[in-house]
């Protein structure tokens, strides 16, 4: 980028001192001339600003040369910025990829973790049914000492998945605060 400035500066300065030149020339020419009592047309063109016939052609052709030196320059920087976007598109298009691989790998990972989760569930929840099913089958007196020694919530909970028979025969000998508890969550809707 700083090379096709570079060029564009010095092909600008280049221009400014060819045009200088010849007009400087035609400058110091039509002082001198000025001396003369008589100017021929050549000078007297050169003193309106405008180059005699025989140089305008080469000046033409000069700015020409030029003006398509600018366009070079101009047609080279975008090239270069379009290479420089497309290897950036390149880019882009590669992070994008690993994005993707990244999210897939998180997502598969989710579901494993949900998967144990599920099975961790199921686990815990059998082994509860299975405790609930021991407490149901043995004698409410039993049942209910075992069950004062535990804590209150947990007594709750279990409570909450016994089915009414077996809560009816296990009353009697359960803590009457924690079966008021319960009743009265129950009722709240807690």
């Amino acid at each position: 980028m700083k090379r096709v400035l570079a060029f564009f500066f010095a092909a600008v300065v280049f221009a400014c001192g060819l045009s200088l030149g010849v007009f400087g020339l035609g400058a110091l020419n039509a002082g001198a001339e000025s001396e003369k009592s008589q100017k021929t047309p050549v000078e007297t063109a050169m003193e309106k600003g405008s180059a005699p016939l025989s140089q305008q052609p080469l000046n033409a052709s000069r700015a020409l040369r030029e003006e398509k030196a600018i366009q070079d320059a101009r047609r080279q920087q975008l090239a270069e910025k379009e290479a420089s976007m497309a290897a950036k598109e390149v880019e882009l298009k590669k992070l994008g990829e690993k994005l993707d691989a990244q999210i897939k790998s998180f997502d598969d990972s989710k579901h494993r973790l949900d998967d144990s989760l599920k099975v961790q569930k199921k686990v815990k929840d059998d082994k509860r049914k299975k405790m609930i099913g021991f407490f149901k089958k043995m004698k409410a007196e039993q049942a209910g000492q075992l069950m004062n020694k535990l804590d209150e919530n947990t007594v709750i909970t279990m409570l909450d998945e016994m089915d009414t028979k077996t809560i009816i025969k296990l009353v009697p000998f359960l803590s009457q605060p924690r079966v008021l508890k319960w009743i009265n969550e129950n009722l709240k809707g807690v």
